[in-house]
């Protein structure tokens, strides 16, 4: 058996993730999470340029019943962005619920002196092991006010619940 050798770019240090806003635009209503390799929170021109892309980086119109089509699945208006200043990058997930339970995503990316120049990620990635907590919290509470919710679906209950905390 061969050895995997992971190369490091420092010691893992645990970041603050703070819910931003819930911010709403084109039609959607999403909850905006930050995170920064300083703990201090992504910069203000990094989170606008999050929000002036959500009509690009996002389907439109942002609640839509599917059609015959089985690849054109219901999505309903909601969901959730991470703005990710990381050390030598700047990340936007686009995170929104379709098809009852399933996440969709698309990745923006850019160097931090080029926010102007966000673009589709190039790699298939879902996500870092910071962004997946807030990937993770998400999950457990559109099950909980949504999947499982004894009542009914309870959309607004699933926006006003947010996740905070150190990973």
């Amino acid at each position: 058996m061969t050895e995997t050798t992971i190369t490091r770019t420092g010691a893992y240090r645990p970041r603050p993730i703070s819910f931003l806003k819930l911010h709403e635009s084109a039609g959607w209503r999403l909850k905006f999470y930050g995170i920064a390799a300083d703990g201090e929170g992504p910069r203000p021109e990094l989170v606008r340029t999050a929000e002036l892309l959500v009509p690009t980086a996002l389907p439109h119109p942002a609640a839509h019943t599917g059609g015959d089509d089985p690849y054109d699945i219901d999505r309903y208006g909601v969901g959730f962005v991470v703005v990710h200043e990381a050390a030598g990058y700047a990340f936007v997930l686009y995170d929104w619920w379709a098809g009852e339970n399933e996440i969709h995503q698309r990745i923006f990316s850019a160097l931090p002196n080029r926010l102007g120049a966000m673009r589709p990620h190039p790699t298939p990635a879902i996500g870092s092991a910071r962004e997946l907590a807030v990937t993770d919290f998400e999950r457990r509470a559109w099950v909980r006010h949504v999947l499982a919710a004894p009542d009914g679906a309870d959309i607004e209950a699933y926006l006003a619940e947010h996740f905070e905390g150190e990973v």
